[in-house]
């Protein structure tokens, strides 16, 4: 029989800070890197949203499903001789949503909030 010992996953400090005169290094659990969850995009959905000028998009982040809306400046950015009608601004998003999804990644953080704007 094969028993896994966990090991207990290192405390990294954080920030110092200055409580009464003393000073106090903050320490955060620091899962090891197979136990970080990561931001996934497994479903290729995601809608143009004429109002707000954006394409809308969602992740998961384990079972929690996350909101992105990206405006159309950074897809224009990306794509700057893309038109700027729904069928163009989701065709310039399909052509760069590797580069889109890098950039929700980079803004997201877990937590409570469930839905972020890329602008």
């Amino acid at each position: 029989m094969h028993q896994t010992v966990l090991k207990k996953p290192p405390l990294r400090p954080t920030k110092t800070l200055t409580v009464d005169g003393r000073k106090r290094t903050v320490r955060k659990f620091d899962p090891p890197e197979e136990h970080k969850m990561k931001l996934n995009f497994p479903n290729p959905s995601r809608s143009y949203d004429a109002s707000h000028h954006c394409v809308n998009f969602w992740g998961y982040d384990n079972a929690r499903e996350i909101a992105f809306a990206v405006n159309d400046s950074v897809i224009s950015n990306l794509s700057p001789e893309a038109g700027s009608d729904e069928r163009a601004v989701l065709a310039a998003f399909d052509l760069h949503r590797e580069q889109i999804l890098m950039l929700a990644r980079g803004v997201y953080v877990a937590g409570p909030q469930t839905r972020y704007t890329i602008s």
